[in-house]
């Protein structure tokens, strides 16, 4: 139970900056190779490697890797992960307060 814990806080550690979310809108329109990122977003290309790591760590996205160059896409298994979480959140167990 500990470690499906630590996964789904890896999980949702992937929503919690705003250049990832800024990220997973750009990819919302399909695979996009490193250097388009960066072209899209005002950061480093150390940073963008921080975040992709965070993200692909995550399960949220993919990677691939074509030539010398990341292409990065939004895992739907990943993504499925998290709305199955958050699906959970919504089943609130009553406790039983007539004891």
């Amino acid at each position: 139970m500990e470690h499906e814990f630590k996964k789904t806080a890896v999980i949702f550690k992937a929503f919690c900056d705003e250049n990832r979310i800024k990220i997973l809108q750009l990819l919302q329109s399909g695979e996009k190779c490193a250097c388009m990122l960066l072209e899209e977003m005002n950061i480093t290309q150390p940073t963008l490697s921080h975040h992709m790591k965070i993200l692909c760590d995550s399960g949220i996205v993919t990677g691939r890797k074509e030539g010398k160059w990341m292409h990065y896409s939004i895992s739907e298994a990943g993504i499925e992960r998290a709305q199955e979480y958050l699906d959970s959140l919504k089943n609130v167990k009553e406790e039983n307060h007539n004891e």
